[in-house]
């Protein structure tokens, strides 16, 4: 089983998201995301989340809250427990960088290897080209919900959500 991270970043209302256009063979292809990856052997989620969003966006965390796991389960894909983070402490890791974002709170994205970086604004995500599931969670995070916990089980792009 698969074991990865995803992260919300939130700056002034808006939303740090990617979208997936530049992967060979991606199944996320065409979709926005939040920020994360695998889990590495000896890593904790918590390591995992930090190490994926300085890498894809060049942001370090300060602190993140963590919301819950979600429980991917597919007839096509690898089976998933995903820790799920939410974060609005973060500063560039770059110094030059970070001193504009302390001056104007601008942070201009970086480039990155998975696809395009943007900043959308809270109420335009949900209509965002999405996996179903994560529409699911997103909204709970958007409600304020603190606490998720949710199996995903998907044939195909149809998912059937349980709440656990």
């Amino acid at each position: 089983m698969k074991r990865t991270t995803l992260c919300y970043i939130e700056n002034n209302g808006r939303y740090l998201m990617l979208y997936r256009n530049r992967k060979p063979d991606d199944p996320n292809e065409g979709k926005w995301l939040g920020i994360g990856g695998k889990i590495e052997e000896g890593e904790t989620p918590e390591d995992c989340n930090v190490r994926e969003v300085l890498e894809e966006t060049g942001l370090r965390l300060r602190s993140a809250h963590f919301c819950g796991i979600i429980h991917f389960r597919a007839d096509m894909y690898e089976d998933e427990d995903m820790y799920l983070f939410v974060s609005d402490d973060f500063a560039p890791a770059d110094e030059a960088s970070a001193a504009i974002f302390r001056k104007t709170g601008e942070y201009t994205l970086p480039e990155c290897d998975e696809g395009e970086l943007r900043w959308i604004p809270a109420g335009e995500l949900m209509a965002l080209p999405m996996w179903e599931g994560d529409k699911a969670f997103l909204g709970r995070i958007l409600d304020g919900q603190s606490h998720i916990s949710l199996t995903l089980s998907y044939t195909g792009e149809k998912c059937t959500i349980i709440e656990d």
